[in-house]
C-alpha cells in the first residue's frame, strides 16, 4: 500500500455520485409501475406482518422493518458474527447460519412453522457489483438473487424487497438488471427498483442505495418520498460528537483501531476529503464537518477518519452512522463488528421502505 505524504488542502465535497445513474433509472423501464407514499403520514396501525430476511447480515433491514411495525421470524446469514448479532438482537426470529443453498424448500417451511410471510426481503451480496470492488461480471455473488427468487416462489409473499449498491444498475451494460426483471416477471411478481439516497431519510451518511420491490398482486409498488432536502440532512457532528471524549467500551462497540504514534502523526496530515493511503481512493478518508459522513466502509479495520479527532472512527461511532440504536450490540471482535456495519443496510433508510408498504398492505389484507 502506498502511504500519502499528507494533504493540506480540504477536497471539495461530492453530494452524490450517482446522479446520472439515478436519473437514468427513473426514465427506464424498470422504474415504472411505483407509487410515493409520504412516511411522515402513515401510522403503524394494530397490524403485524411477517418478514424473512435472506442474507440479512447483522439485520439492518429487519431492524428497520420492526421498528416500522413489522415481526422478523427468519433471518438467512452465513457469516457466523453477524448471524450471532442476528440471534442476539431479534428474539422472535429464528436464524439459518449457514449457506443459503443448504438451506432445503423443507426445512425453510418448518422454521416458519405455517407463518405467513408479507414480506420477503434481502440485500443480495453486492461485491461484484460495487464500485468500492472489481465489478466482476462473472463473479459468482452476482446470482444469489436467484435464492431470492427461490424462495418467493416457496413463501409465496405478498411483496419482496431487495438492496443493492447503484452499481448494478449499469453493471455489464444492465443485463443483471434485465435478469432479475425477468426472473421475478417470470413468476408473477411486478418489480420496479429506485435509487434512494440514505442522507434523504435521516440517516448521517451518503449510502445510495437500489431497491427492487416486488409484489404478486399487479399493483403499484410503493416508495418513499424524500424526507431532507441536502441543506437539512443530518451531520456527521449531530451523530457521533457525544462520543468523541468517551472512552473505550468494548461492551458498547465503541471501540477503534489502536493506531501507531507514526500513524497518528500522518493523520494529523489528512486533511477532509484525503485519504490516509494513496492507493485507497476510497477509504481511509478524513470526513467533512457539517454534512453527513461518506459511506461508511470496513477496511481491515482502518475505516474512515474522524472529523476531528486523529483516530478512525469507532465501530458505535460507525453503528451511529448507520442510524442503529446503541442498544443494538454487534457481536465478534471489533474488527467483525467493523465488517457487520459496513455490510449493513440503515435502519432509518429500511423504516421508511417499509412505512410505504403499509397502506398498500392493508389494502390487499381487506380485500383478500
Amino acid at each position: 500500500m502506498s502511504i500519502s505524504k499528507g494533504k493540506s488542502t480540504t477536497k471539495k465535497p461530492q453530494t452524490s455520485r450517482y446522479t446520472k445513474v439515478k436519473a437514468k433509472l427513473e426514465a427506464s423501464l424498470f422504474a415504472k409501475n411505483k407509487i410515493l407514499v409520504d412516511t411522515k403520514n402513515v401510522d403503524v396501525d394494530g397490524n403485524t406482518y411477517n418478514t424473512v430476511d435472506l442474507f440479512s447480515g447483522c439485520g439492518g433491514l429487519s431492524k428497520g422493518f420492526e421498528d416500522a411495525g413489522f415481526r422478523s421470524i427468519l433471518g438467512v446469514e452465513i457469516d457466523p458474527d453477524a448471524a450471532a448479532t442476528y440471534d442476539a438482537n431479534f428474539k422472535d426470529a429464528k436464524v439459518w447460519s449457514n449457506d443459503i443453498h443448504d438451506l432445503t424448500d423443507e426445512e425453510a417451511l418448518r422454521m416458519i412453522d405455517g407463518q405467513e410471510v408479507h414480506v420477503l426481503a434481502g440485500g443480495f451480496p453486492c461485491q461484484g457489483f460495487s464500485v468500492a470492488g472489481e465489478r466482476d461480471p462473472e463473479d459468482q455473488r452476482n446470482q444469489l438473487f436467484k435464492q431470492m427468487v427461490r424462495f418467493t416462489k416457496l413463501f409465496n409473499p405478498m411483496f419482496v424487497v431487495g438492496e443493492n449498491v447503484p452499481g448494478i444498475v449499469t453493471m455489464d451494460d444492465g443485463r443483471f438488471m434485465d435478469e432479475i426483471f425477468h426472473s421475478f416477471n417470470d413468476i408473477g411478481y411486478t418489480i420496479t427498483a429506485r435509487v434512494l439516497e440514505s442522507a434523504d431519510f435521516g440517516v448521517a451518511q451518503y449510502r445510495p442505495r437500489t431497491i427492487f420491490i416486488a409484489n404478486r398482486f399487479g399493483v403499484a409498488n410503493p416508495y418513499p418520498i424524500e424526507l431532507l432536502s441536502p441543506e437539512n440532512h443530518i451531520t456527521i457532528e449531530q451523530a457521533i460528537d457525544d462520543l468523541k471524549n468517551a472512552p473505550r467500551d468494548a461492551s458498547t462497540n465503541h471501540e477503534w483501531t489502536a493506531h501507531r504514534k507514526s500513524t497518528i502523526e500522518r493523520i494529523k496530515k489528512v486533511a477532509p476529503g484525503h485519504s490516509l493511503y494513496d492507493t485507497y481512493a476510497d477509504a481511509f478518508k478524513r470526513q467533512y464537518r457539517g454534512r453527513p459522513s461518506m459511506t461508511v466502509k470496513e477496511n481491515h479495520g482502518g475505516t474512515h477518519i474522524h472529523h476531528e479527532l486523529d483516530r478512525c472512527i469507532s465501530a458505535r461511532e460507525m453503528a451511529r452512522l448507520q442510524s442503529f440504536p446503541d442498544d443494538f450490540f454487534f457481536q465478534g471482535t471489533m474488527k467483525r463488528a467493523m465488517f457487520q456495519l459496513g455490510n449493513a443496510v440503515p435502519p432509518l433508510l429500511a423504516r421508511h421502505v417499509a412505512l410505504a408498504l403499509r397502506p398498500t398492505l392493508a389494502e390487499l389484507m381487506d380485500d383478500n
